[in-house]
């Protein structure tokens, strides 16, 4: 058997899997920000995944008998990430983990990109680390190693810490030597790199007594959690997408080429805030936008106008209204958007409201924008040289079968639901096959542990109206930008004003 376990933003969850990949068991625990992120800053106390660690060991592995226990084979370990911790020599955390929904270090970042010469985001390690040492230099002192959330969790458990560095191509997101002198940071605080798979340690007596899981248990890092939901849905070959859908929707496509150095319209590509990293299988690439907020769209619109009903009467709602919305369509940029705007001041917008129009039409609007949403940003990717072939739906907008086929439609891309509902910890399974020697690669694995439940078709008797739709999203976008600034200091200037008043 295999204990895997996902450390992600908002959750932990764990699955232990037997030989046949069957899940035998799940759990999961809420994980809560500080209370103190807000805006740019966005913290969460590492000693939190210990607790979690230990409540899902206890649900999953404190019920095996003796017998059971001896087949466990290796605990894989992901979680979210670029995640930043500073640690003691203990491995006792001596601050809040810095989160990868951090912005704070931006003037950081512009810094480290001039040094390196190359562009490094204010979500990466590298300038989160500068931004500890120019504004909290006794903690930078203090601190014996800089780690991230899964290296931390493997640490405590084996002892041995590391750097997690999926392959050669990462060194620039994450660091090397080079990157390190450049900036004049302590190389003696960067743990030794390891890769995808590879044997962290094993867990040490006085580990399996605090947290439950049995001593000797080979510990294998799965690094962050995009990089397992990607095995996990076996977006391993070129034209292949991860849908990774939530509050929030990352698109990643398996790429064959690096659409920054080889397409001709690679400018467009980057200018509209593509994100192109190496991909975990060689030689591929992995090309992705984030939109901002898709499931949480919807959920804004259910806690505001619709309260009282649950997500399935929502759903219904939106089957009963016709596709189109009847000439309704709203923009779902509720908080700024990402990609491919990457726009702060983008506002979330109805447009078309008329007398005719009711909840059922609100709602099928707030839907479909998700998908014109990921059909903008899908755009970007095709008109810079890639090419997409399938979506591999994921997370909870992912459970709704009337979402799912929007999405079809809109982006007309197949949609392929996974038969096992949480990718990261197929990916984690696949990486613990990968690292017992049961699989010749991680790419073999991937396949190994993805099965479609349900492929939802494009309907091309809608792709006339979703086009003629698709063109006035963008427009919409285009048409009001100037304005959105306008709107928000507005909306500062009022709220000021109110704060002031005795």
């Amino acid at each position: 058997m295999i204990f895997t376990i996902d450390f992600g933003t908002s959750r932990a969850k764990g699955a232990i899997f037997n030989t046949l990949g069957a899940c035998l068991g799940m759990a999961e625990v809420e994980l809560k920000e500080d209370s103190r992120s807000s805006g740019l800053i966005h913290e969460i106390d590492a000693r939190g995944w210990l607790t979690a660690m230990a409540e899902i060991a206890g649900r999953l592995v404190g019920p095996l008998d003796q017998t059971a226990r001896a087949t466990l084979k290796a605990l894989v370990i992901c979680g979210n990430g670029p995640t930043i911790l500073p640690i003691d020599e203990h491995g006792e955390p001596l601050a809040n983990a810095i989160t990868w929904l951090d912005r704070r270090a931006s003037f950081e970042s512009e810094e480290a990109s001039a040094a390196l010469g190359y562009s490094l985001d204010a979500a990466f390690n590298l300038p989160k680390i500068l931004w500890i040492r120019r504004h909290m230099l006794r903690l930078y002192e203090a601190s014996r190693y800089f780690v991230s959330c899964p290296e931390f969790v493997a640490g405590r458990l084996t002892g041995e810490w590391t750097t997690c560095l999926p392959n050669r191509g990462y060194t620039k997101i994450i660091w090397d030597e080079a990157a390190l002198r450049a900036l004049a940071l302590d190389e003696r605080k960067f743990p030794p790199s390891i890769g995808i798979g590879g044997i962290v340690g094993h867990v040490q007596a006085q580990a399996a007594e605090a947290y439950g899981v049995p001593a000797g248990l080979p510990v294998v890092m799965g690094g962050p959690d995009f990089i397992a939901s990607l095995l996990g849905t076996a977006t391993v070959a070129p034209g292949r997408t991860c849908d990774k859908g939530g509050t929030s929707e990352g698109i990643n496509l398996c790429a064959a080429t690096d659409l920054a150095n080889a397409a001709p319209s690679a400018s467009r590509a980057a200018s509209s805030g593509l994100l192109v990293m190496p991909h975990i299988i060689e030689p591929y690439y992995n090309i992705s936008g984030v939109i901002s907020t898709s499931g949480k769209a919807l959920a804004w619109f259910k806690d505001r106008f619709l309260p009282e009903e649950s997500f399935g009467a929502i759903y219904s709602r939106a089957e009963r209204a016709k596709p189109g919305a009847s000439g309704l369509v709203f923009l779902p940029y509720l908080a700024g958007e990402r990609s491919p705007h990457w726009d702060p001041d983008a506002s979330g917008v109805f447009l078309g409201l008329r007398l005719e129009h009711d909840l059922d039409a609100m709602v099928r609007a707030v839907m479909e924008s998700t998908a014109f949403a990921m059909r903008d940003v899908i755009s970007v990717m095709e008109d810079a040289g890639a090419h997409v072939e399938d979506l591999r739906s994921t997370g909870m907008p992912a459970q709704s079968a009337i979402w799912n086929q929007i999405k079809a439609d809109i982006t007309g891309k197949p949609v392929k639901v996974p038969a096992f509902s949480e990718p990261e910890l197929a990916g984690c399974l696949a990486i613990g096959r990968f690292a017992l020697g049961e699989e010749k690669s991680l790419a073999q694995a991937a396949e190994h542990v993805f099965a479609p439940r349900a492929i939802f078709e494009p309907r091309w008797e809608y792709a006339a109206l979703y086009d003629e739709l698709f063109s006035v999203y963008r427009e919409t976008y285009r048409r009001l930008v100037d304005l959105f600034p306008l709107l928000r200091r507005a909306g500062h200037t009022v709220g000021s004003a109110q704060e002031e008043k005795p």
